[in-house]
């Protein structure tokens, strides 16, 4: 194992133990000041009834404008066929 990486390791262990530590204070924290004797229990909340939807209102729907007729092209001649 290369220097670097036991530096690293190291630095990741040396992390884990400060988290462990930090999660232990928590917990501690966290129980001392509660009595489970005194700490009620919850019930659960009762589920509301689902809301009814409002019924879409349509909006006005505009006219579609007057088509104009397609302007018809001239159809191209085709040459004259030559006689022989």
């Amino acid at each position: 194992m290369n220097k670097k990486h036991k530096l690293v390791s190291k630095k990741h262990r040396k992390n884990k133990e400060r988290l462990r530590e930090l999660k232990k204070a928590s917990l501690a924290k966290s129980s001392s000041g509660k009595d489970p004797a005194l700490v009620e229990t919850k019930k659960p909340a009762a589920k509301k009834p689902a809301a009814k939807k409002p019924a879409a209102k349509k909006t006005a729907t505009k006219k579609p404008a007057a088509k104009k007729p397609a302007a018809k092209k001239p159809a191209a001649k085709k040459p004259a066929a030559k006689k022989k």
